[in-house]
């Protein structure tokens, strides 16, 4: 009886032995055997998932103010430059006011000026002066209309970094969390969260970069488009002071249909 007690507390503990590595193994978490960035989208915490929802919406965000902004600037540089070079090589107001094609809101307001000031064009000083108001405002309004949506490049530029930063502390006080829980520093403990806040970084760095190059571009060519209206300016004043000049401001002035 006692040899086969010891046999039997022998093959008891074998069998312990044996079982105990299974069955940690079993009651151990298990590292996924493929990880893809939509899987860890999916298990992400869902603070971080609204964190990578926003920094995706501002992503687009940046790539439709591109497509528009584009065209936009591209339009209005074309025709900025032909109106710019044809007013280049008028004579005056009359030559160029009847030409749909010449239509500006810097040569309406001139014109317009010349109109209101039809009794006064003795004093060019003060017409000019006039006029030139009038083409600040007109400068800076266009300036407004060309910036729209590119100040949001600018914001998005600067604030996606952090705001995915957000969700990668998220996601790594949650491996935290998890590593607390499940008293062990497993790998596959600790693998979500900072997946997670990994994948978090990275989709706010596809939101920001992006962002401030186009940002850098749109810049540049807003400054062109400005300079180019700046040019037409020059030019349409030079157009009111030669008729100033040669009495004939008032010929064009009469020529003005201002509608009520």
């Amino acid at each position: 009886m006692r040899v086969s007690f010891a046999k039997l507390t022998a093959a008891t503990v074998l069998a312990l032995g044996v079982a105990s590595p299974a069955l940690a193994q079993a009651a151990a978490p298990v590292v996924p055997a493929k990880l893809s960035v939509a899987e860890m989208f999916l298990n992400a915490d869902w603070v971080v998932k609204v964190v990578m929802a926003g920094l995706g919406a501002a992503s687009v965000a940046t790539w439709t103010v591109f497509g528009a902004k584009r065209r936009e600037l591209a339009r209005a540089a074309a025709q900025y430059t032909a109106l710019r070079d044809t007013l280049a090589q008028a004579r005056g107001l009359e030559t160029v006011r009847g030409h749909a094609e010449l239509a500006s809101p810097l040569l309406d307001a001139a014109l317009t000026e010349l109109r209101l000031s039809s009794d006064a064009l003795h004093d060019t000083d003060g017409v000019k002066e006039r006029i030139a108001t009038r083409f600040s405002r007109i400068e800076a309004e266009t300036a407004r209309n060309l910036t729209k949506g590119v100040n949001l490049l600018a914001t998005i530029g600067a604030t996606a970094p952090f705001v995915g930063l957000f969700g990668t502390v998220w996601g790594i006080m949650n491996a935290f969390v998890g590593i607390a829980e499940k008293q062990t520093t497993n790998l596959a403990v600790v693998a979500p969260g900072i997946a997670e806040a990994l994948l978090a970084t990275a989709v706010g760095l596809i939101a920001a970069i992006p962002a401030v190059v186009i940002y850098n571009h749109f810049s540049r060519k807003v400054a062109h488009v400005r300079a180019l209206l700046g040019d037409v300016a020059a030019n349409v004043m030079n157009l009111v002071s030669r008729d100033l000049s040669r009495g004939a401001a008032g010929n064009a002035a009469r020529l003005v249909q201002v509608a009520e």
